[in-house]
């Protein structure tokens, strides 16, 4: 008996001596991919924006009035700013008097390399204007982050990602418009242990300004990430590393959590909004928003991250798309790299076709953000040509499956290993409109289901394995499909998706 009380005690210490961390957060407050979150406070509204990585339009912004309901507002980009060619990433808001400043990562068109550039509006949710590449560091240089230090602008980012040497977190001062670097860079923090370094976001408190920084791998199913802290009295440092790390991890709901930013709320709460996997819908439904609080427990001490119920979600997790009015709803998006989709909508009807990029089997997919590994999406045809027309699951255009109408026939197909297969087909009656269904169950299969009239549904096809379709920095969308000549469309009366 004295031997499990020692055993006991030495269990209890453990757990004391551990770094407190988020323990629970049961709903995203942003559900779906909205990876690398920043947010910003304008009065009483908070805008949030994120990476879009290949979809367009690019970086969604959200608009919330209490941190847990959020709303669409619309985009920083309609287009991709021309030096741009893909990976639009970690997007962070600033603010300069009456200006809003979008700090981002994009690839160069010119050598396709990461760089970071800047756009500015009046407004922080619309009429963003580029001005091009404003960090451009050896062989990457990515995720920007804005600090004002007594009335001095400093940008930091992420260098040396790609050489053969440790990451380092670098700065330099900002111009006080917001649009050049000044002076020589400098180093804030070095990955000595080679673990990851990223996603910085600096805060000061009491006489300290304290790091946080993410580590670990950040995408994928073999991800790792999790949030770290580092302190200085200084903004340039030097920083020491807090010897508890991590402070945000793992827990029961969510997995590899970082790359955030924080916001003052209400209340005067510092709240943290970051993304992270859920441990069920995993990669399918990416990266999701969440908010955790910000606390210290002794004056001049370390942060700790608080789980609190009130900075939950209340997000709804079903949508009804009947296309009423003449524009598109803002959820909708595409690949821009490998489509470029022409959509108008008006009368209750929603018409796709386009183009497609030489090599791409799958066709244009016009998309929206699954939020759960179990979800039915379904719609009704309203039309018929030769062209394909339908529901898909995409992930590129070399990892997609779907079912839909072409001529007199309903196919499932699939575009694995940049083949296009038919895997099943039946005749259908074109007098009839055919609804039909696409149904993930645990997020490891896909059913392809279809009806007309009043008869039930009809299986076609069941996609054992979809493992194929996440990419590495993005979950696979589900939506509206055509394939075929651009001079057909597919005409669609209704969009639903109904999250489990």
């Amino acid at each position: 008996m004295n031997l499990i009380k020692f055993f006991l005690l030495l269990f209890v210490l453990s757990l004391a001596s551990m770094p407190a961390m988020l323990f629970a957060q049961g709903k995203a407050v942003i559900p779906g991919d909205f990876a690398d979150p920043s947010i910003i406070k304008v009065k009483d509204t908070y805008y949030a924006v994120g990476t879009s990585s290949e979809w367009a339009p690019h970086f969604p912004v959200y608009v919330s009035s209490d941190l847990k309901n959020w709303q669409q507002a619309g985009y920083v980009f309609d287009k991709a700013p021309a030096w741009t060619s893909g990976s639009f990433w970690a997007p962070e808001y600033y603010k300069i008097n009456d200006t809003y400043y979008i700090y981002y990562t994009a690839r160069r068109k010119s050598d396709n390399t990461s760089y970071i550039g800047v756009a500015t509006s009046n407004y922080p949710d619309k009429g963003f204007k580029d001005h091009g590449v404003i960090i451009e560091f050896g062989k990457e240089a990515i995720d920007a982050f804005v600090f004002n230090d007594g009335g001095q602008l400093y940008i930091t980012f992420k260098a040396y990602g790609l050489d053969n040497r440790p990451i380092e977190l670098l700065g330099s001062k900002l111009s006080a418009d917001g649009l050049s670097l000044e002076g020589e860079t400098f180093s804030l923090l070095k990955d000595d242990q080679r673990i990851g370094m990223e996603g910085q976001s600096i805060i000061k408190h009491d006489d300290y300004y304290y790091l946080f920084y993410s580590a670990g791998d950040c995408c994928g199913i073999k991800c790792g990430y999790n949030v770290r802290v580092a302190r200085a009295k200084s903004f340039t440092g030097p920083y020491e590393i807090y010897a508890n790390n991590p402070i945000l991890a793992e827990n029961n709901d969510w997995k590899c959590m970082g790359h955030g930013t924080f916001v003052q709320t209400g209340d005067g709460k510092l709240a943290y909004l970051h993304h992270a996997y859920n441990k069920n819908s995993n990669v399918l439904a990416g990266r999701q928003g969440l908010l955790s609080a910000l606390t210290w427990p002794q004056e001049n001490g370390w942060p700790v991250f608080k789980a609190q119920t009130e900075m939950l979600g209340n997000a709804e997790r079903s949508l009804v798309d009947n296309f009423n009015g003449n524009a598109i709803a803002k959820y909708w998006q595409w690949d821009f790299r490998n489509a470029s989709p022409v959509v108008k909508q008006g009368a209750g009807l929603l018409h796709l076709s386009g183009t497609v990029k030489p090599g791409n089997k799958a066709g244009i997919v016009l998309t929206v953000r699954p939020v759960s590994n179990n979800f039915e999406a379904s719609t009704i045809i309203n039309n018929y040509n030769e062209a394909l027309k339908g529901l898909a699951f995409y992930g590129d255009a070399n990892a997609a499956l779907g079912v839909g109408i072409s001529g007199n026939k309903i196919i499932a197909w699939q575009v694995k290993g940049n083949t296009f297969d038919t895997l099943a087909f039946k005749p259908v009656n074109k007098s009839v409109p055919v609804k039909l269904k696409l149904s993930v169950v645990d997020g490891k299969k896909c059913l392809l289901l279809f009806k007309q009239g009043k008869t039930d549904w009809t299986p076609l096809q069941t996609v054992a394995d979809i493992s194929f379709l996440p990419q590495w920095d993005r979950s696979p969308r589900v939506g509206l499909h055509f394939k075929g000549d651009e001079k057909l469309d597919a005409a669609f009366t209704n969009f639903t998706m109904v999250s489990k």
